[in-house]
């Protein structure tokens, strides 16, 4: 295994960080501006800077595929940017919340992405070829609190959402037109939009998630990672769509 990399960049508290498929452009959400850098030999040296948003960056997401970068911010915006003549062309997407945005991540098929918020809603949103904008639709029931943390399935249609609340959460992301409908597994057959596939409680009262992640295996992400930033990680395994155990 190869000897793990430090690199040295600044001294300065930043909200998120992605880095491409191959490892070569890091972006970093530092206050307002994303700042990417690139590798150059042995050091990342900063390349370009995405500027947009006037408050607080707090998700940034570089899809593995097309290049493309999602980031979101206290503004209650987000915008998507692609690579453009040599540098960076931003596309506003309206989220519709009227609380900060909070995280981001795409899908893994790309064609949507899920934004976390303080407004007790998750927004997914897709691009409208006919219209030519990235609209959103909000997953809303059961979220009670603010959303910290987004992880999708290997399928792009389930979502799981971490929240202050103490709950991890795996809700049906489906939209028509966009995914194709899933092969049935233990989170259920049919998953319309907003449809909850499975709810788990930190049992730790007041104790936030601070991440969550749909593991995968053999192409089927039947458990679900959750931690907080006190606690250690647990694995809730899903073996039948009744059944939930959790070891830490």
């Amino acid at each position: 295994m190869a000897a793990p990399q430090v690199h040295h960049l600044f001294h300065h508290p930043i909200a998120d960080h992605s880095f491409s498929a191959d490892r070569k452009t890091l972006a970093v959400a530092r206050d307002n501006t994303v700042e990417l850098y690139s590798s150059n030999g042995s050091r990342f040296a900063l390349n370009d800077e995405l500027r947009g948003h006037d408050k607080l960056i707090t998700g940034v997401d570089i899809a593995p595929n097309s290049g493309k970068i999602v980031t979101c911010s206290q503004d209650r915006n987000a915008y998507v940017w692609e690579p453009s003549n040599g540098s960076w062309r931003p596309t506003l997407v309206l989220l519709r919340i009227n609380r900060a945005a909070t995280c981001v991540r795409w899908s893994p098929n790309e064609a949507k992405f899920a934004v976390g918020s303080g407004a007790r809603v998750a927004a997914v949103c897709y691009f409208e070829e006919e219209n030519d904008w990235w609209v959103s639709k909000h997953l809303k029931k059961p979220l009670r609190s603010t959303v910290t943390s987004v992880a999708w399935h290997p399928n792009s249609v389930l979502v799981a959402l971490g929240s202050t609340d103490g709950h991890a959460r795996v809700l049906s992301a489906f939209i028509k037109g966009v995914d194709e409908r899933p092969a049935p597994s233990v989170w259920g057959e049919r998953l319309p939009f907003n449809t909850i596939c499975g709810e788990f409680l930190n049992q730790t009262a007041g104790m936030s998630i601070s991440h969550v992640h749909l593991l995968q295996s053999r192409q089927e992400a039947n458990n679900m990672q959750v931690g907080s930033r006190v606690l250690p990680s647990a694995l809730l395994e899903m073996p039948s769509p009744s059944s939930v155990t959790t070891r830490p």
